[in-house]
């Protein structure tokens, strides 16, 4: 029997067609922590010439600020993604020397005073201040005429503007995802930092031609607001590229889907494991839900002054494997497409 490998996903609470062929029975279901996922698809083989992020550029409306209300923001909704339970084929994560990226601080915020926030933690407020609580905020974006939201850090970089997410939060399903902003800081509808929208979104090219989920990497470049560029505002988080696996990591988001309403900065900590079912990622015991996605992992992480190395960000769960979230392993597409972004 001939099968596809192929899903329409559904879209806020819309039902949508299963692949042709096969029974719902047959399926089980692949949450993505802050919007949809595609299905993992083959792409080229390691060793072969090295792929370009794909990109969106857009000319950055001055109207963007007022059209995220502090109610379109809150109201913006995370979506789900039906997928096959058989393991599917899937490349093999570039990798190369690790490469690690300083923390660029103009100011760090005072810590708030609080029991000590150690690993492990499966999913609860940050309270412990420092800059985590300033690079990391919300993505909004409109994705088929509807307001979705996922989660974003902003990074050191050479110009200065460059936002890390997962790719699904700035394309899918073949479309660019529009209206993108970034609202660092975000707190209950509060803007404290400012809309920040994306004057270029990127994305891994495996994930930009077939987006596979091992390559769930995208990233945006902001246009300077009130003549000050992001990490001059914000500061920007340093990162680490081909660092390995099974490392104690902390994970942050906002996410937006129940027990949580994406009012606040989520965390989570443990040490990792490798995906054994269907990708290569990091997975690390988290309950975070939708809204998440695209939220930074960090290695090394300082709770006192809240800086880490990026090496990873929120991009799914399985839903028969609960309380678990998965990010893609930061190899050299995730470091070419960072230096794709930070050069633009």
């Amino acid at each position: 029997m001939r099968r596809t490998t192929r899903v329409i996903p559904a879209v806020d609470g819309i039902s949508a067609p299963y692949p042709a062929r096969r029974s719902r029975a047959a399926l089980g279901t692949l949450t993505a922590a802050g919007t949809l996922l595609a299905l993992l698809l083959p792409t080229g083989q390691a060793g072969a010439a090295t792929p370009q992020p794909g990109h969106r550029t857009a000319t950055p409306h001055t109207t963007l600020g007022a059209y995220w209300t502090p109610d379109r923001m809150r109201a913006a909704t995370p979506l789900n993604l039906a997928t096959p339970t058989k393991k599917a084929p899937t490349t093999t994560v570039r990798r190369s020397a690790p490469l690690k990226v300083s923390p660029t601080l103009p100011q760090l915020p005072r810590a708030v005073p609080s029991s000590p926030n150690s690993l492990p933690q499966a999913g609860g407020p940050w309270t412990g201040g420092g800059a985590v609580v300033k690079t990391t905020g919300r993505v909004f974006f409109t994705y088929q005429g509807r307001n979705a939201s996922c989660s974003g850090d902003a990074v050191t970089s050479g110009n200065k503007s460059t936002v890390l997410t997962a790719g699904h939060c700035v394309k899918l399903q073949g479309a660019w995802h529009t209206n993108w902003v970034f609202v660092p800081g975000y707190h209950d509808g509060e803007a404290p930092y400012g809309k920040w929208p994306a004057a270029k979104t990127l994305a891994t090219p495996q994930w930009t031609a077939s987006e596979d989920i091992n390559y769930d990497v995208g990233a945006a470049v902001v246009a300077p607001l009130d003549g000050k560029k992001l990490t001059d505002v914000v500061g920007g988080q340093g990162l680490s590229f081909n660092s390995g696996y099974s490392k104690p990591m902390y994970a942050f988001g906002f996410p937006a889907a129940a027990p949580y309403d994406g009012s606040k900065l989520i965390y989570c900590s443990g040490n990792t494991i490798k995906d054994p079912l269907f990708s290569q990622d990091h997975g690390l015991p988290c309950n975070m839900t939708g809204g998440s996605s695209g939220g930074p992992w960090f290695t090394t992480f300082d709770e006192k002054t809240g800086t880490g190395l990026q090496s990873s960000v929120n991009s799914f769960g399985y839903q028969f494997w609960p309380n678990t979230m998965f990010g893609p392993y930061f190899g050299d597409d995730a470091k070419n497409l960072y230096t794709t972004a930070q050069s633009s």
